[in-house]
């Protein structure tokens, strides 16, 4: 099985927003950081808008965030909503009819097992998993790392 870029860009959006979460963060931002095209990344940020991943602000000073804390983001629904087919094989597609085995296949009833496993694999993680989102004990313990390092380093 293997994910659109559409899909692996979806993710790829998340992961960074999900690391940015105390503030806006531009197309041109994340473009630049994956080495995507920006025209791409429109598309794929609109798809994350409708499903209600993501926010937009638009205007000067605009940009993108979640629209919910990243332990919130199943990735197996992200995935389900962003992969316009998860047809594996030629037979899935409907009216397909030129496969030869297609009367007494069993080889469909096994994708489709497969398929289910992959999909429930992803539902046991969220995009929390994938990233590092800062604590408020993260962010004193930063805190009194840089008041310690101040009083070593002579100014």
């Amino acid at each position: 099985m293997q994910l659109t870029r559409f899909t692996d860009y979806s993710l790829r959006v998340l992961m960074y927003l999900g690391g940015q979460f105390d503030h806006l963060v531009t197309i041109k931002e994340i473009a630049r950081e994956h080495s995507v095209s920006k025209n791409h990344l429109m598309k794929v940020v609109h798809g994350l808008a409708m499903h209600g991943y993501i926010l937009t602000v638009r205007g000067r000073g605009g940009g993108m965030r979640l629209a919910r804390r990243p332990e919130k983001i199943n990735l197996g629904d992200v995935v389900r909503d962003t992969e316009e087919n998860m047809d594996i094989a030629e037979c899935f597609g409907v009216g397909v009819k030129s496969c030869t085995l297609l009367p007494a296949c069993a080889l469909k009833s096994v994708l489709i097992e497969a398929r289910k496993s992959f999909l429930a694999t992803l539902d046991l993680y969220q995009l929390s998993d994938l990233i590092h989102v800062p604590s408020e004990a993260d962010a004193l313990r930063q805190d009194a790392a840089s008041i310690t390092i101040r009083k070593v380093i002579p100014q």
